[in-house]
């Protein structure tokens, strides 16, 4: 069945915490993947699974970044990975496999945004290919691993309303724009979560795609002072303002996407503010899901070029 895209009353918001959508929630027991989990709203993932009795591994393009930033936690650990990279990839899965652990979360939390133009491996565009491709290729080598009942997040963003996928210029040969690519890559995003969830439910594994909300961390690296100024994130002394969330309240889609069982038997969404978001608005505000994000058919031909161009499709 076809989860429908309409809120559905969570009792939560968009002020609401990682460690409170998780209270009461017992984790002991179950291991979860987050990729970036050591900064931004991914340590805050972190920081709730754990203390929620999660084992949390934490695979990161800058080890020592991470080993620092996660200094004292407990129940986690790091391992080596570069989602540029589809070596590095199939390195990570293999040495996580061969630990003969299942898994019960994956949150696909680490990402860019709005980089300079940068191709990576075979030429790819490098927000297409680090945001989508290589959580794609994560997510398929890891399947045999994945519990029955496991659940699958992909962190969008509300970015996606930039554009949808454009098959007929995935490398943006014909002219670079850095938002059209972050657009690109985090429709990209979605419709992962449409199709997995569409070919994994067989087997009891749900997906799930979201907007976290504006939170100024890392992230934000690529963006100049005034770009800040002009979504409202910061002043014009650089002070944050009313318009971003904590990285607290950043993490809570995503932790709410991964624990909460108001989510049994459902998938294949986008939320946002921790609640299954509702369509976008004919008006053109961003806000909620645009169609072609969670268009089945613009989601199964996504999977069929993602699978062509990684070489990996575990379904």
């Amino acid at each position: 069945m076809t989860t429908a895209q309409h809120k559905i009353g969570s009792g939560f918001g968009d002020g609401s915490t990682a460690a409170e959508v998780v209270a009461g929630i017992d984790l002991t027991g179950k291991l979860a993947i987050v990729t970036g989990g050591y900064s931004g709203i991914g340590l805050e993932t972190t920081r709730a699974l754990t203390a929620a009795g999660a084992h949390v591994v934490v695979p990161a393009r800058r080890r020592a970044t991470a080993e620092e930033a996660l200094r004292g936690f407990e129940n986690v650990e790091i391992d080596e990975l570069d989602l540029a990279g589809l070596d590095s990839v199939r390195a990570f899965v293999e040495r996580f496999v061969a630990s003969g652990r299942g898994i019960d979360i994956l949150i696909g939390s680490a990402g860019i945004m709005a980089a300079p133009e940068t191709r990576v491996g075979p030429g790819w565009e490098a927000q297409f290919a680090t945001n989508h491709l290589g959580h794609f290729a994560l997510v398929n080598r890891l399947w045999p691993a994945f519990t029955p009942g496991a659940r699958v997040v992909s962190v969008s963003s509300r970015g996606h309303h930039f554009g949808p996928v454009r098959f007929d210029d995935l490398e943006f040969r014909q002219g670079y724009d850095k938002w059209l690519a972050y657009g690109q890559a985090k429709t990209a995003n979605v419709l992962f979560a449409v199709q997995l969830d569409k070919l994994a439910r067989v087997r009891g594994v749900r997906a799930f795609a979201l907007h976290p909300g504006r939170i100024l961390t890392d992230l934000v690296r690529h963006l100049d002072r005034q770009e800040l100024v002009d979504a409202g994130m910061v002043d014009a002394e650089g002070r944050v303002t009313g318009g971003a969330k904590t990285p607290e309240q950043g993490a809570a889609t995503q932790v709410w996407a991964a624990t909460s069982p108001q989510l049994d038997g459902l998938g294949g969404v986008y939320l946002e503010d921790c609640d299954i978001a509702e369509p976008a608005p004919a008006d053109g505000t961003r806000t909620g899901v645009k169609d072609y994000a969670i268009d089945a058919a613009q989601a199964e031909r996504l999977w069929a070029v993602s699978a062509d161009l990684t070489g990996v499709n575990a379904f």
